[in-house]
């Protein structure tokens, strides 16, 4: 019998719809595997299931996380064994489903063994860094880390700022601690394991259609109210597709349909390293396009 089955893919690929169809026949929970989607903050720009569509299915920690809080996989993980054993216990299926591979590698492999960083030093390495461009700051790691600084994009601050903390904290590289794992929650060999890939060009059409969509639906009044809180513009939720873009757009910096275009944009670059991230980091998922995505889930789970 499969003891959960994962859904991923890219972006705008149809993993939703997919999970709560499974969750349907299974007696399936939908449990969240985007890194967005935790946010209850941002429910429209990140396509997060509709209130319509959760009550079709029961679903776990989406919306579960205020967009002041740093979240993190090693936070996502800890929710997912919870929700796993409640879920498991209850006698209904896992389904996960979402975009983020580290949350997939995390479930299967593990996640790296790093420490807590305490909160004076993450508040003294902040401090440091507000203002200051990714590119400095990945200039600042490379003379500290250059093992890590070298395996990240300047232009990913988030990650940059977890590396400079755990280096300050520790003494010792990011690197030291990713190569040491702790267990994972699930056994690869007993889930069944699906990547949605869809054709480059209609998944281009899918995303622009569908943020287009997202502003029809109020993506800006919500994108205005967390603009409203003043958060600190590293913080993952703040770093959304759309929210950057949105927000230059309210303070007067870009015209309302370059922030669109620039929304548009970041999605389609992010769904091209998701494709590559999955192709490279998690051979077990069998990759189908959406059309024949149900059997091919048929088949494997016939196969557990």
């Amino acid at each position: 019998m499969v003891s959960a089955v994962l859904i991923a893919g890219p972006t705008a690929s149809g993993k939703s719809a997919l999970a709560i169809s499974l969750a349907q026949r299974l007696g399936g929970t939908v449990i969240n595997a985007d890194s967005m989607q935790v946010y209850r903050d941002l429910r429209i720009i990140t396509a997060r299931p509709t209130l319509e569509e959760e009550a079709q299915a029961p679903h776990r920690l989406f919306g579960h996380v205020d967009a002041a809080t740093n979240y993190s996989a090693g936070l996502w993980l800890a929710d997912a064994a919870a929700a796993l054993a409640d879920i498991t216990a209850a006698g209904r299926t896992p389904i996960f489903a979402g975009g983020t591979g580290l949350y997939f590698k995390a479930l299967l492999h593990g996640l790296s063994d790093i420490p807590k960083v305490p909160d004076e030093v993450r508040a003294r390495v902040r401090a440091e860094a507000e203002g200051m461009a990714p590119e400095v700051l990945h200039a600042r790691l490379a003379a500290r880390d250059p093992l890590t600084a070298a395996r990240l994009r300047p232009s990913d601050p988030q990650r940059i700022l977890r590396a400079l903390e755990v280096f300050e904290a520790t003494g010792l590289p990011l690197r030291h601690f990713q190569d040491r794992r702790g267990a994972p929650l699930l056994d690869a060999e007993s889930c069944a394991c699906i990547f949605l890939a869809p054709d480059r060009k209609e998944l281009h059409r899918r995303i622009d259609a569908r943020f287009d969509a997202m502003m029809a639906q109020g993506a800006l009044d919500e994108v205005t109210a967390l603009a409203e809180r003043h958060l600190d513009p590293a913080l993952p939720a703040m770093r959304a597709h759309g929210v950057p873009g949105l927000i230059a757009y309210l303070r007067g910096k870009l015209s309302l349909d370059d922030a669109v275009a620039k929304g548009k944009i970041d999605t389609r670059h992010y769904s091209k390293r998701q494709f590559t991230w999955f192709r490279h980091q998690l051979s077990q998922f069998k990759w189908a396009p959406p059309a024949t995505a149900v059997d091919e889930l048929d088949t494997l789970l016939r196969k557990r």
